[in-house]
């Protein structure tokens, strides 16, 4: 049984479309599709069932998967980890929410780009990012959901906890005590800055602590990055909920203050992501490693 065959059939069992294997493996889609037959013809049992969009693995093939994933994998890892192409021989593709990778992926990852490591980022919402990994264009996904494809592997990498925030004129308006003691009714007549107009980060604080959805319709200032949402929130802007590792800097300074401490703070865990079997690759092995051990300190 070739090689070739088997290795296009893992990657359209996990990419679930023929389009995106032949993508990912740099091979027509005729190719792919004249694999398969080749491999079914070989097996005298049918792989897959063609649907309109995709491909349906049959028991068959989810049993081959299961038996030969691993194997193909570290094979085609060897072949990619040649002595003379060096551990970063080629850039690795990161992406993640633009906070977090800037705030700590980044930093944490500055001894390995001494080493040689060649890093390329992308930022942007999770679903978008995690689609981009069955077709090749990462090789590592920092996502705040945790994937549920075949085609993706995903291991939880941080927590985040979420903090109600405000600089201390405002708290100092809102009054000492008062939202333990009445909860979000202290926070009524306050302006709330978010990162969207659904209000999610905070709609999420709200269930989580007072046990219902904030009563205000929209948020005074919406700005679609954290960062900002930070910066409005120490000018004066109002108050919002932000990831505590994100605000460390301002509580440390004074510059804001955390108006709840609840005895279970909301958190989201975040994953870190690769497609299936590229963990096996040394320069994307590396990388993984390396954040899954240095994430123990973010918190």
């Amino acid at each position: 049984m070739e090689l070739d065959l088997m290795r296009t059939f893992l990657e359209v069992y996990r990419a679930g479309t023929l389009t995106a294997a032949a993508r990912s493996l740099g091979l027509s889609q005729s190719t792919v599709t004249a694999h398969l037959r080749a491999l079914e013809r070989e097996l005298d049992q049918q792989l897959f069932e063609r649907l309109p969009r995709g491909v349906a693995p049959t028991a068959v093939a989810d049993e081959l998967a299961a038996r030969v994933g691993t194997h193909i994998d570290a094979l085609v890892a060897v072949g990619r980890s040649r002595p003379d192409r060096g551990l970063f021989a080629r850039p690795v593709h990161l992406a993640g929410p633009v906070e977090l990778t800037t705030v700590k992926v980044l930093p944490s990852l500055a001894p390995l780009v001494e080493q040689g490591l060649r890093l390329r980022v992308s930022t942007g919402l999770a679903d978008d990012l995690l689609a981009g990994l069955p077709t090749g264009r990462f090789d590592l996904v920092l996502s705040t959901v945790r994937p549920r494809t075949r085609a993706t592997t995903a291991v939880p990498l941080t927590d985040e906890e979420f903090v109600l925030v405000a600089n201390p004129d405002w708290a100092r308006r809102i009054g000492p005590g008062r939202v333990a003691a009445e909860g979000a009714a202290a926070l009524r007549d306050v302006p709330l800055i978010a990162y969207a107009e659904e209000l999610p980060i905070i709609r999420r604080y709200w269930r989580s602590v007072f046990g219902h959805r904030p009563a205000a319709a929209s948020a005074a200032v919406v700005v679609p990055d954290l960062r900002g949402v930070l910066a409005a929130v120490v000018a004066g802007a109002g108050i919002t909920v932000l990831p505590r590792y994100l605000c460390a800097g301002e509580f440390a300074s004074g510059a804001l203050v955390a108006l709840l401490e609840p005895e279970i703070p909301p958190i989201n865990t975040l994953y870190l992501a690769t497609r299936a079997g590229s963990e096996l690759t040394p320069a994307i092995a590396a990388v993984r490693a390396h954040l899954l051990m240095q994430s123990r300190l973010w918190q």
